[in-house]
């Protein structure tokens, strides 16, 4: 019995530092205080890579199946151009929270940067969370393996390419992307 009441106390404990000090509990106090979500409660501070120090993408071919507003395609197309690939999936968390930003810098950007959405995620179940979603971003499947410079096992997962093949950004967890220092960064990386 005393065992037991070690253990319940033990994970009592844990919960009350997770909800003290860590983005998540500042997140459900934030909630739980205001009585609203808001994706500034928990985001992940973007930290660009200085030109200096971008490592170069292996490779760029990467063929990508279409499964939501998009066509086939082959990354490598894209050389040249400013790239935003996303991995995210309908049942994480932290990527349904970043999905307004995304689809706000997707409309504002659309026709100066590359965007790439990509999930393992069947067609229909993307199809019933964009719709559920009020969301329209051109979103893939992998055909091959990544290159081991942008292949992420955590959701979500944010790269944004320069037009060399390096990466200026490499950010995994819930950020604001509708900020002004994302569109800053992308305007800077669309002027180089």
């Amino acid at each position: 019995m005393e065992k037991i009441k070690k253990n319940i106390s033990n994970i009592l404990f844990f919960g009350f530092v997770v909800f003290l000090f860590t983005p998540y509990g500042l997140s459900t106090k934030t909630k739980l205080i205001a009585g609203v979500s808001s994706i500034k409660t928990f985001v992940w501070p973007l930290k660009p890579i200085a030109k200096q120090k971008r490592k170069t993408i292996s490779t760029l071919n990467i063929p990508l199946k279409a499964i939501q507003h998009a066509k086939d395609v082959n990354v490598l197309e894209f050389k040249g151009k400013v790239i935003f690939i996303n991995y995210w999936a309908t049942w994480c968390p932290p990527c349904i929270a970043e999905m307004p930003s995304l689809q706000y810098l997707y409309n504002e950007y659309k026709d100066k940067v590359v965007f790439l959405f990509i999930t393992s995620d069947s067609q229909k179940k993307v199809t019933d969370f964009y719709q559920t979603k009020q969301l329209m971003l051109p979103t893939y499947q992998l055909k091959k393996t990544l290159p081991k410079e942008i292949n992420s096992n955590s959701l979500p997962t944010t790269y944004i390419i320069d037009k060399q093949g390096r990466i200026v950004l490499e950010t995994t967890g819930a950020s604001d992307w509708s900020s002004e220092k994302v569109k800053s960064l992308l305007d800077s990386v669309i002027a180089e």
